[in-house]
């Protein structure tokens, strides 16, 4: 599936209806042949980042977007939903902080959502 900005914008709706927050899209697709786009967003406990994941696993498939692999649960530290073209990273604030995806990933362009 060729991921659009429109797709995007609706995966990060699906998110915010969860509350998820600090939300960023990377594309890298000119940088890895991993994945297309990494969604990185925070939750603020582990109660919560369980339930952005199980609200992504189940809105998803009215996108289209099939989900590979799920890792992280039952912790909920830090959960990874693949679905092939996007990869999302669900995470605690400690996590997040310490793992610094958007550092670590610094080459990635960031995605601008706002006007679409």
């Amino acid at each position: 599936m060729d991921l659009d900005l429109t797709v995007l914008k609706h995966v990060v709706d699906i998110i915010e209806d969860k509350k998820g927050f600090q939300t960023v899209v990377l594309d890298l697709r000119e940088i890895s042949l991993i994945t297309d786009y990494f969604l990185i967003v925070t939750g603020h406990s582990t109660t919560q980042v369980k339930a952005i994941t199980e609200h992504i696993a189940e809105k998803l498939p009215a996108l289209g977007m099939p989900i590979l692999r799920v890792e992280g649960l039952p912790e909920a530290q830090w959960v990874l939903i693949d679905c092939g073209d996007l990869v999302f990273h669900v995470m605690t604030p400690d996590n997040r902080e310490f793992y610094h995806l958007e550092r670590l990933w610094g080459d990635a362009k960031i995605v601008m959502l706002e006007a679409v």
